[in-house]
């Protein structure tokens, strides 16, 4: 009989098709290979409070007495949900508070806990006498370490069996925030079957022979779409930004002088990515550090990019570097750099020696990021 595994994590699909980030729903599927996983996350409305997704079992708490105002997490992440609403941070506690209740219901039932990230799940997990692995992603390290978080964030750390995160960038964070921290590295991956050049689409954007750039992600500042645009004007190619965020308003204005050049198309299903991602010529990471910290913690969608066979320009921010290696699979830029990050989209889009380089090169990184791969160092690490 396999061992229970329950994992506890605050961004995950809301329904089947969701257009939310999935890859605790991905790591959690190939963990099926090793164990019986549960997935506990944020209730919100219209999503079902116990289901089946994709083989993993799912148990959705509630945290606020009004159920249509569960709106703390979902779509996006709960500090950029804040910030574009702030009476949202009110619902902060009970979100602490549901998960207590539910964790102290049921939390016995599981053998082990792996909790993705340290706010507020890892934090939560520390108050239970049960062993568990804590994974940063990127903001639950990077930011809010003054005052009671800090000390509750280290508490959570110093009591964690083990402790991941999903960059070397983030590992050396962990170490600024609690010294001691024996952190082990292992990404988050990509499923590398979603995705890759069969599905592509010829005239997919209706471009009229204008190279595509590509971004996908949030529109939050962490993500630097509006240097992508000011790039813009000297790019001869045409921009699509998919995703929603809290910005979209003020990118949608600095781009309206562009006309039908910069195109935003919403969020999008994985279903529909792998057409998008597949049918573009290359693709674009111009990812910035934030004023209080914040930073890509690796760039999932740079992954799947690479496996769709496309060269990519990425920031050298955060954990990007880990994934693009410049020269050899993609370009990397500084940092809200115009010059540079127009300069090295107009060397790829008229270098198709290059975009072949990159390409070829792009797809032997995703193919050691594997899900299955992913999932097996966890195994591994677990058992130990």
């Amino acid at each position: 009989m396999k061992s229970k595994l329950l994992v506890t994590a605050s961004t995950f699909p809301r329904w089947a098709g969701d257009t939310e980030p999935r890859f605790v729903l991905d790591i959690s599927k190939a963990l099926l290979a090793y164990y019986d996983v549960t997935v506990l996350v944020p209730a919100c409305p219209n999503a079902k409070d116990e289901e089946v997704l994709e083989g993993v079992r799912v148990i959705r708490y509630h945290y606020f007495p009004i159920h249509k105002w569960e709106t703390l997490c979902y779509p996006g992440a709960i500090v950029p949900r804040i910030r574009e609403k702030e009476i949202r941070g009110l619902l902060v506690p009970f979100l602490f508070l549901g998960l207590w209740l539910k964790l102290k219901k049921i939390c016995k039932d599981y053998d082990k806990v792996h909790a993705h990230w340290i706010i507020p799940q890892g934090i939560v997990q520390s108050f239970f006498d049960k062993k568990y692995v804590i994974t940063g992603h990127g903001g639950d390290v990077t930011s809010l370490n003054k005052g009671i978080i800090k000390r509750l964030k280290v508490k959570c750390l110093k009591r964690a069996d083990k402790i991941t995160v999903v960059s070397k960038a983030l590992a050396e964070e962990v170490k600024k925030l609690y010294p001691e921290a024996k952190t082990e590295i292992i990404s988050m991956g990509c499923d590398t079957s979603k995705f890759g050049k069969k599905y592509y689409q010829e005239n997919y954007f209706n471009q009229n022979r204008k190279k595509v750039i590509l971004f996908v992600g949030r529109l939050a500042e962490k993500k630097g779409v509006t240097y992508l645009i000011d790039a813009m004007k000297y790019v001869d190619g045409k921009l699509v930004i998919v995703g929603d965020g809290p910005l979209k308003d003020s990118l949608v204005a600095q781009a309206e002088s562009y006309g039908d050049k910069i195109e935003f198309w919403g969020s999008k299903t994985h279903e529909e990515l792998k057409n998008i991602y597949a049918s573009a010529d290359i693709f674009v990471a111009p990812s910035v550090t934030t004023e209080d910290g914040d930073k890509e913690g690796l760039g999932l969608v740079l992954l799947e990019a690479m496996a769709s066979g496309l060269p990519v320009v990425g920031s050298n921010s955060g954990g990007i570097p880990e994934i693009v290696e410049n020269g050899y699979n993609g370009f990397l830029v500084a940092e809200r750099d115009v010059q540079d990050l127009s300069g090295k989209i107009n060397v790829l889009l008229n270098s198709e020696k290059i975009q072949d380089k990159f390409s070829k090169n792009g797809l032997k990184v995703v193919s050691n990021r594997d899900y299955s791969k992913i999932a097996e160092k966890y195994y591994r690490l677990m058992e130990k």
